[in-house]
């Protein structure tokens, strides 16, 4: 992880509130936001998911973790392809085809008929490669784990008809929280060193994350994201 992306959350690095603070969410609550989604469940069933939640409760125990907005532990999960978004109607993230003012519900329906027939593809661990105040940032356990993920994302463009413009620069992670001000200057270095601590004792503990298997879900905010079709990885 490289320094600069923790240090995007400090105070002399914005002029500029948090950007989508007003939209996504404000200073304490999340807004109506609806959309869809393939994302993978943090599996709450597996011992090892202990780890993520005392990461993430770490993190909220630090100075300066008011200024973030964190989501329900029921909704951590890791986001395999970004689905539409009621808030973002542009060429590289609506289907091809689609009328851009299609209700999303619309379009849902639309995409889970497509995923009914989705070709499994083969399944991968993750792990955590580097900790920030908003969460994890997330890679396949090992270069195959890796290569599976991209190709998981580049079959999901056919059924959702859309290739994002950073589809191939995407970064996988584990949100926890939303910035809701920017961290002063001076706990920069406390928050430098916890992240780091975080990260050794989360990839000690769980040097794989527990994963469900990928699923289409559906969100009105960024409280739930129920799974409405399990895309089962292949055997």
């Amino acid at each position: 992880m490289a320094t600069s992306d923790l240090d995007r959350y400090a105070a002399r690095n914005n002029s500029e509130p948090p950007a989508r603070l007003g939209q996504r969410y404000d200073h304490d609550r999340f807004l109506p936001e609806p959309g869809n989604t393939v994302v993978c469940h943090l599996d709450h069933n597996v011992p090892a998911h202990q780890a993520v939640l005392d990461a993430r409760a770490r993190l909220q125990m630090l100075p300066g973790s008011e200024r973030f907005l964190y989501t329900p532990v029921s909704s951590l999960h890791m986001t395999l392809f970004e689905g539409v978004i009621d808030t973002r109607r542009t060429a590289d993230a609506w289907p091809n085809g689609v009328d851009r003012d299609a209700p999303v519900d619309a379009v849902t329906a639309i995409v889970e008929e497509r995923l009914a027939s989705f070709a499994p593809l083969p399944d991968f661990s993750v792990r955590a490669t580097g900790v920030l105040p908003t969460g994890l940032v997330l890679a396949g356990a090992t270069a195959e784990d890796e290569a599976h993920m991209r190709a998981w994302r580049d079959a999901l463009t056919t059924p959702f008809g859309y290739r994002h413009n950073d589809h191939d620069a995407y970064r996988f992670h584990m949100t926890f929280a939303y910035p809701i001000q920017w961290l002063p200057d001076d706990m920069m270095p406390l928050w430098h060193s916890e992240c780091q601590a975080v990260l050794e004792e989360l990839t000690a503990a769980a040097p794989t994350l527990p994963l469900r298997s990928p699923a289409f879900c559906t969100f009105a905010d960024m409280t739930a994201f129920p799974e409405r079709l399990v895309l089962e990885p292949a055997d």
